[in-house]
């Protein structure tokens, strides 16, 4: 159920670079170059062709393509066979493919006894 005035997806296209912070209420799918801090309540996409270098704030992310920084996510992170993350993560699930790139120290919040479970990675998984 999309919530009026957020059910747009904002794209940032191939070939486009930005620049500066991106702050939005609505979704994004990212398959150009954002150099800055992206801010949403809702999800992000980083396409095949996208990435990132920033930090990231939102409710959940998908990422197919490369992404460098920190990722702060209320709920879940899911990382494509194609993904190359770099940097810090703090989300509430974490889900990971074989064949994806995850070089990052990683914070589980929101475990099901309510506290906070903390995991600490410095590992790279590939298929």
């Amino acid at each position: 159920m999309a919530v009026e005035g957020i059910s747009q997806q904002n794209t940032i296209a191939k070939g486009t670079t930005i620049t500066g912070d991106v702050v939005g209420e609505g979704d994004f799918r990212i398959e150009g170059t954002v150099e800055g801090n992206i801010k949403t309540p809702g999800k992000i996409v980083i396409g095949r062709t996208g990435v990132v270098n920033g930090t990231l704030k939102s409710a959940n992310a998908d990422i197919e393509g490369s992404f460098s920084g920190k990722l702060v996510l209320t709920d879940t992170l899911s990382l494509k066979s194609s993904a190359v993350v770099e940097g810090e993560a703090e989300v509430g699930k974490l889900a990971v493919e074989p064949g994806a790139t995850f070089n990052a120290t990683c914070a589980m919040k929101g475990s099901k006894n309510g506290g906070q479970q903390k995991n600490t990675r410095e590992a790279q998984k590939s298929a």
